[in-house]
C-alpha cells in the first residue's frame, strides 16, 4: 500500500496534544466534596457509564485519525513488467580450405575456429544460428535453427576435404546472404572467417558485400593467421611434411566488406585473440528486448472514510442518548 499524499500523515501528531487536552480537562471537571462520613455510600457500586464515558473521546480520536488517512489517499499499487524479446539471425561462414590446417593456432586454425564458434553458439540461446562452409565452393552445413544441439553436432563434423580446395570468399558470403535474405528478424548478421584471399568462385567478395547491404545484413569479417609465415602440413614427394608457408590474408577486401555492410573487420593471430573477437561481436549483437512497465492503482480511501463517518454518527447518537449530560 502507498499514499499519494504521505505528508498529511504528519497531522496524526496532532492527536498527542488532543489527548493531553482531554486529560487536563477531565481533571478540572472532577468535583470534590468534604463529607463527615461515607457510611451512607457503603455497598454502592458506580454505574457502568462512568468508565464508558471515555469511549466518546476515543471514537472522536479514531474518526480524526481516519480522516487524516483519507486525506493521505491510500492506494494499493500493483506493478509488473511485460517484455518482448527477439533473437538475432546469424550465419557463420567458415573457411575450410587447406591453409586452415596451419598450426599457428592450436591445434590448427580450423579446429580453433570451430571451438570458439561452439562457445559463441552456446552463449546465444535465443538466436537463430546457421552455418555455411566454403573453400573452392560453398554449401550450407546447417540452416538457421534454434536447435543449437543439432548445430553444434554439424559444426563438430566440419573438416578439411569436405569440398574442393580453394578460397571462394565471395561465394561463401553470397551463400550466407541467401540464407538470411528471407529472414523476418530486424537484425541479421554474417560472421565470415577466412585465412586467405579470394581465388575461386564466380562471385566477387565486394559484389557479395553489396548484396548483403541491399538486404540490410551486417557482415563481421575475421582474418585468422599469424604475421609472416606459419607452419602447415604440405604434401611432398616424401609424404606430408610441416613447412612454413606465407600468411596471405586479403585484409583490404575483408575491411571493405565490413565497411560496406556496417560491420567490423578483425584480425586474429592466436587462439586468445580469436576468442576475444567473438566476445566483442557477442557484446555488440545483443538480443532485442522491449520492456513495458505497467502499474495498476486501486484507491483504498473509501473504507476509511465510511468508518470515520460511522464513528462520528455513533458518537453523536451516544452523546445525545446514553451519555447525555444534564446542565
Amino acid at each position: 500500500m502507498e499514499f499519494v499524499n504521505p505528508g498529511y500523515l504528519y497531522l496524526l501528531l496532532l492527536l498527542i496534544p488532543l489527548i493531553a487536552w482531554y486529560v487536563v480537562k477531565l481533571r478540572k471537571m472532577q468535583a470534590t466534596f468534604k463529607l463527615s462520613s461515607i457510611s451512607a455510600f457503603r455497598g454502592k457500586t458506580s454505574s457502568i457509564k462512568v468508565p464508558l464515558r471515555h469511549v466518546l473521546f476515543l471514537f472522536r480520536l479514531a474518526a480524526i485519525a481516519l480522516i487524516i488517512v483519507v486525506l493521505a489517499r491510500p492506494q494499493m499499487v500493483t506493478s509488473w513488467d511485460e517484455s518482448e524479446s527477439e533473437g538475432i539471425d546469424i550465419i557463420m561462414a567458415l573457411d575450410v580450405s587447406g591453409t586452415m590446417l596451419a598450426q599457428d593456432f592450436k591445434p590448427n586454425r580450423l579446429e580453433a575456429a570451430k571451438k570458439v564458434a561452439s562457445e559463441f553458439v552456446t552463449d546465444r540461446e535465443r538466436d537463430n544460428i546457421g552455418l555455411v562452409i566454403f573453400a573452392g565452393e560453398s554449401f550450407t552445413q546447417c540452416p538457421l535453427t534454434t536447435d543449437h544441439g543439432v548445430l553444434l553436432s554439424l559444426l563438430n563434423e566440419v573438416k578439411y576435404g569436405m569440398i574442393e580446395d580453394g578460397t571462394a570468399i565471395g561465394l561463401g558470403l553470397a551463400n550466407a546472404v541467401n540464407r538470411l535474405k528471407d529472414s523476418k528478424s530486424s537484425s541479421r548478421v554474417v560472421i565470415l572467417l577466412t585465412d586467405g584471399s579470394n581465388n575461386r568462385g564466380q562471385i566477387a567478395p565486394l559484389t557479395a558485400a553489396e548484396l548483403a547491404k541491399s538486404f540490410g545484413i551486417r557482415v563481421y569479417t575475421i582474418g585468422v593467421g599469424s604475421q609472416g609465415t606459419a607452419p602447415a602440413p604440405v604434401q611432398t614427394p616424401y609424404g606430408e611434411r610441416i613447412q612454413n608457408i606465407p600468411v596471405d590474408i586479403d585484409e583490404r577486401v575483408l575491411t571493405e566488406i565490413a565497411s560496406i555492410t556496417g560491420g567490423e573487420y578483425y584480425r586474429a593471430t592466436d587462439n586468445t585473440s580469436l576468442r576475444e573477437i567473438y566476445n566483442q561481436i557477442d557484446e555488440m549483437e545483443k538480443y532485442l528486448i522491449k520492456v513495458n512497465n505497467i502499474t495498476k492503482r486501486q484507491e483504498l480511501y473509501l473504507p476509511f472514510a465510511l468508518f470515520a463517518l460511522g464513528l462520528i454518527f455513533v458518537e453523536l447518537v451516544l452523546r445525545r442518548t446514553l451519555f447525555r449530560s444534564i446542565p
